[in-house]
């Protein structure tokens, strides 16, 4: 259990715990509410609710980390579809991420009537119920989604939750994301809690048209992806088209230099090699310093 012991549970304000991780730096989610994020980060811009009314639904969650993201997708589908067949693939790099969320009881506050399928996924990869299959592949997840591609796995809901671009840059490329599309079910819809205007330019590289969702719990909204059928600049959705386009700020952010994307053409370079190459191609940029579309828009 000594992996175990370098994840100590920190309170959030909605009452859920997350970690911390000493890799990276970084807090696994907001101080501002861990399960209030997977539910609105997630679940909600990727329509689950709507989605859970078919008979099998297909998940893709990248950075599985606590497993929150899965959990909160699995009671939404199943408290709309108790009959619905849901086949869920997570990537993750450190198993002992999982295996200390079950260790520490942080599913007993959520009223969460799936720990035991989550706690199985954490210490044995795999799931198999009637209405459920779920694989949990740990390694890189550069190298886990040609597994997943070549499957022909294409997600419904994609959920792509790393740790944020300056610090795990591998995983918001312009190539890594563009394998993600190829993941996604041509009807599917992406999620992330980003906002960088190089996240959301590697979103449109790989030919998927964007929006932004709502904030919450801070001034930052997400992104919504899906691939770009009608060639349309950003999403339209059924149920709140307004709120989903982007503002006039964000669209001029994208013709920044903040926009540049990082690129990791092998899918195999070190994050530094993959920050200073992005950092070489905006030094030689002609597009707008970020500093004047900040002072634009008094940011």
């Amino acid at each position: 259990m000594s992996d175990l012991e370098n994840f100590t549970p920190q309170l959030t304000a909605d009452g859920s715990f997350t970690f911390t991780s000493k890799e990276f730096g970084e807090s696994f989610h907001s101080h501002y509410g861990a399960k209030q994020e997977s539910f609105f980060k997630f679940v909600v811009p990727t329509q689950l609710a709507t989605v859970a009314h078919k008979p099998v639904l297909r998940l893709f969650d990248v950075c599985y980390g606590l497993g929150y993201n899965t959990a909160a997708a699995l009671q939404t589908i199943w408290a709309v579809n108790p009959s619905c067949y849901v086949e869920v693939i997570g990537l993750e790099l450190n198993p002992s991420v999982p295996k200390a969320a079950i260790a520490h009881h942080l599913f007993d506050n959520w009223n969460c009537n799936h720990t035991e399928i989550l706690t199985q996924l954490a210490f044995e990869h795999q799931v198999q119920t009637a209405c459920l299959k779920a694989t949990l592949i740990i390694g890189d997840a550069r190298s886990s989604i040609a597994l997943v591609h070549q499957s022909g796995f294409r997600a419904d809901a994609i959920f792509l939750d790393p740790f944020s671009p300056p610090q795990c840059p591998q995983l918001w490329t312009v190539e890594f994301i563009k394998q993600l599309s190829l993941c996604l079910h041509e009807d599917g819809l992406l999620a992330t809690y980003s906002c960088a205007a190089a996240v959301r330019t590697a979103l449109l590289a790989a030919n998927l048209q964007i929006g932004s969702t709502p904030p919450v719990g801070r001034r930052s909204p997400g992104t919504v992806a899906a691939h770009n059928k009608e060639k349309r600049e950003t999403l339209e959705f059924p149920l709140s088209p307004s709120s989903y386009q982007l503002s006039q700020a964000e669209k001029e952010h994208l013709l920044t230099r903040a926009a540049i994307p990082y690129r990791d053409r092998e899918l195999n370079d070190s994050a530094e090699v993959i920050v200073m190459r992005r950092q070489q191609e905006q030094q030689a940029s002609s597009l707008e310093p970020t500093s004047h579309w900040r002072k634009r828009w008094l940011l």
